[in-house]
């Protein structure tokens, strides 16, 4: 069984000059936009401007380093996101490492194979880079004019896509949309072969715009960040082989817990006049969607 060595990630031979200057432009980020506080106060307070997060799509890392909340989003790319519910559910993530992190690029885990001989069970993933989004039925909320944007935020989700008003020229009235690697987004790791994801996974620490349309990106840190940006790092230019790595203790959905055990995560709504302004203010300045501030999220234990 072929191992995956995973992003072009590994910085091969005949990639290292073009793939490592790339992850060493992502070093200069250093104020990677962070999310204000927020607390349960706020939502009770203002409960119209916050979206209950559903505990299908809320993925639970339990680290050696703490714990990682993530929000999947099936509509960009529901293989995927079927493929790491169904994973995490069978217990597989457990007990696997985060063998291969770069500090200011990416943390990388799910080396099924590593851990059992086996892998996950499951067949390889077909690439979801992209989506095709219908902008009547699934609107962000664009940094921009609404028709001409390139880029803007659905559900808390940083989104870059075609121009609206190109789906008029389409059979299907939709453009090619997809999730940017900012920082916090959740993507899927791979060899060569666009078609080869299986369980594989990597964390963005910072924002890597040259994964963008060649990895699927499914998801989005909602809580512990800062513990995704704590992981152990290994040595450069490669990120591995990491010595005593942190490990990846438990993984699960917040539906195999009683749902008085559960967590419950609320993320602050984007399609309002604060985020439409936050996103007017971007636009102006040319700014990156994912220079825009995280959108914030608060977890009741």
């Amino acid at each position: 069984m072929t191992r995956l060595v995973s992003i072009s990630l590994a910085c091969s031979a005949m990639a290292v000059a073009t793939a490592c200057a790339q992850e060493g432009e992502s070093a200069a980020q250093e104020n990677a936009p962070t999310a204000p506080e927020w607390t349960m106060e706020d939502v009770d307070a203002s409960p119209d401007e916050w979206r209950k997060v559903d505990p299908e799509n809320m993925l639970v890392f339990e680290t050696t380093k703490g714990r990682i909340i993530i929000e999947m989003l099936p509509a960009v790319a529901p293989a995927h996101v079927e493929q790491f519910r169904t994973i995490a559910k069978s217990g597989k993530f457990d007990g696997t490492s985060f063998h291969r992190v770069i500090d200011d690029f990416m943390a990388q885990g799910g080396d099924i194979y590593a851990l059992n001989g086996e892998g996950s069970g499951l067949p390889n993933l077909e690439g979801e880079f992209t989506f095709r989004r219908d902008p009547q039925e699934m609107k962000i909320n664009p940094a921009g004019t609404e028709g001409d944007a390139t880029a803007g935020l659905y559900k808390g989700f940083p989104i870059a896509t075609q121009s609206a008003y190109l789906a008029e020229m389409t059979k299907d009235a939709s453009v090619d949309s997809w999730i940017p690697h900012c920082p916090g987004i959740v993507s899927t790791a791979r060899t060569n072969d666009p078609n080869s994801a299986n369980s594989q996974f990597f964390l963005m620490r910072y924002q890597a715009d040259h994964l963008d349309k060649q990895y699927t990106a499914w998801g989005r840190i909602i809580d512990g960040f800062e513990v995704v940006r704590s992981i152990k790092t290994g040595p450069e230019p490669s990120g591995t082989p990491i010595e005593d790595p942190d490990m990846l203790k438990e993984a699960y959905m917040a539906t195999e817990l009683a749902e008085d055990e559960r967590p419950v995560a609320y993320v602050q709504r984007t399609d309002t006049q604060v985020w439409s302004d936050k996103l007017a203010a971007a636009a102006q300045l040319k700014s990156d969607i994912c220079d825009v501030p995280r959108v914030p999220a608060v977890i009741e234990e």
